[in-house]
């Protein structure tokens, strides 16, 4: 569920653009047609020479109602620690 004040707005707007601009980067370098793990190292090579943080593949326990998950979540990068 959004938040009324956030709707319509987005949220992280620098942050966005510079990670954007690195994603079209890759994409200009590498065109399209490749696995999504080729695009996963680039753009982690990417971010890696533009000095924008981030993690890759960081496992996250899962809650549910207070009760811990058996099942994890690996999110492909976590940027800028958001």
């Amino acid at each position: 569920m959004r938040n009324q004040d956030t709707k319509g707005k987005i949220l992280f707007k620098e942050e966005c653009y510079v990670i954007q601009g690195a994603i079209f980067e890759v994409y200009r370098e590498m065109g399209c047609g490749f696995l999504e793990a080729v695009y996963q190292k680039c753009l982690q090579k990417e971010l890696s020479k533009c000095k924008i943080p981030f993690v890759a593949q960081k496992v996250l326990r899962l809650t549910y109602k207070g009760e811990e998950l058996q099942q994890i979540y690996k999110p492909d990068l976590i940027v800028m620690e958001k």
